[in-house]
C-alpha cells in the first residue's frame, strides 16, 4: 500500500510494509523521508525534540537553517552547541513518532566545526535519551564507530579507522539492522558488522553529535525492513 501524507517536516512518501512499527503501535510502517526543506528556518520537525544524554548546561541548539550547499536545498537541520557541552555530553534530536526495529537508517551530514569533538550520525531504537544505540563519524579521530548507550553509558561495539573525509564535506552514513546484527556503511563502503542482544524492541529514531562538535544534516531516510 502507498500513499502520500504530510509529516510536518514536508511530503513524504508513505510505504506500508510489515515490520516496521509506529513506536508502541501498528504492525505497520511508514518509509520517513525527511529533507526538511519544507520546514520554516528556526523550526524543528513536527513530533522532535532536543535532548542529551549526560548534559552539561542547557541542550544544544538544533533548528532549520537554509543552506544552498545542501544535498537537498535549501535546508538542513543543524546542531550548534555551545562551550557549555563538553566530554561525555551526546547532543540528541529525536523522534518517537516514528518507531524502528529492523530495517535501514540513512542520512546525510557535514562536519562543520568542533574543538573537542566533530561530526555525528543516526541514533535508532531510542527508548529514552539514555538508553539507544548510534553510529557516528568523526573527522578528528579519523574513526567510523557503532556504539550502544545504556543508562547513559556508551559502550564500542566496531570500528573503522584511517578514514579521510575532512570536515566541511558532506558524507552518507547508512545502517542496516535485523535482529541482534548491526552493519554501518560510510559513503557506500560497508566498515561495521556487530551483534548486540541489548535493545530488541522498537524504539525511536533520530540524530546525535557529541560535544562541541557543530553539524549539519539533511535527507534523513528510515526504510522498514521488507521481511
Amino acid at each position: 500500500m502507498r500513499a502520500t501524507m504530510a509529516l510536518g517536516m514536508g511530503f513524504a512518501t508513505v510505504v506500508m510494509i510489515a515490520g516496521f512499527a509506529h513506536a508502541g503501535g501498528p504492525t505497520e510502517a511508514t518509509v520517513v523521508q525527511v529533507a526538511f526543506d519544507a520546514l520554516q528556518p528556526g523550526s524543528l520537525p513536527a513530533g522532535w525534540k532536543v535532548e542529551a544524554t549526560n548534559p552539561h548546561g542547557k541542550p544544544a541548539p538544533w533548528e532549520v537553517v537554509a543552506d544552498s550547499s545542501a544535498p537537498s536545498s535549501p535546508n538542513i537541520l543543524q546542531a550548534v552547541p555551545s562551550a557549555d557541552n563538553f566530554g561525555g555530553t551526546y547532543n540528541l534530536c529525536w523522534t518517537n513518532s516514528v518507531g524502528f526495529l529492523n530495517g535501514e537508517i540513512e542520512v546525510r551530514l557535514r562536519a562543520d566545526t568542533g574543538h573537542e569533538d566533530q561530526g555525528g550520525g543516526p541514533i535508532w531504537r531510542v527508548r529514552d535519551r539514555n538508553n539507544y544505540y548510534i553510529s557516528r563519524y568523526n573527522p578528528l579521530e579519523h574513526n567510523f564507530r557503532v556504539y550502544i548507550v545504556k543508562d547513559g553509558a556508551r559502550k564500542m561495539l566496531d570500528s573503522a579507522s584511517r578514514i579521510e573525509i575532512p570536515k566541511g564535506t558532506w558524507f552518507t552514513i547508512r545502517i542496516v539492522q535485523h535482529g541482534d546484527h548491526i552493519e554501518g556503511w560510510l559513503d557506500g563502503k560497508k566498515l561495521l558488522d556487530a551483534r548486540d542482544t541489548t535493545f530488541t524492541e522498537s524504539g525511536g529514531v533520530g540524530l546525535w553529535t557529541k560535544a562541541d562538535a557543530a553539524t549539519s544534516f539533511d535527507d534523513f531516510t528510515v526504510r522498514p525492513a521488507s521481511e
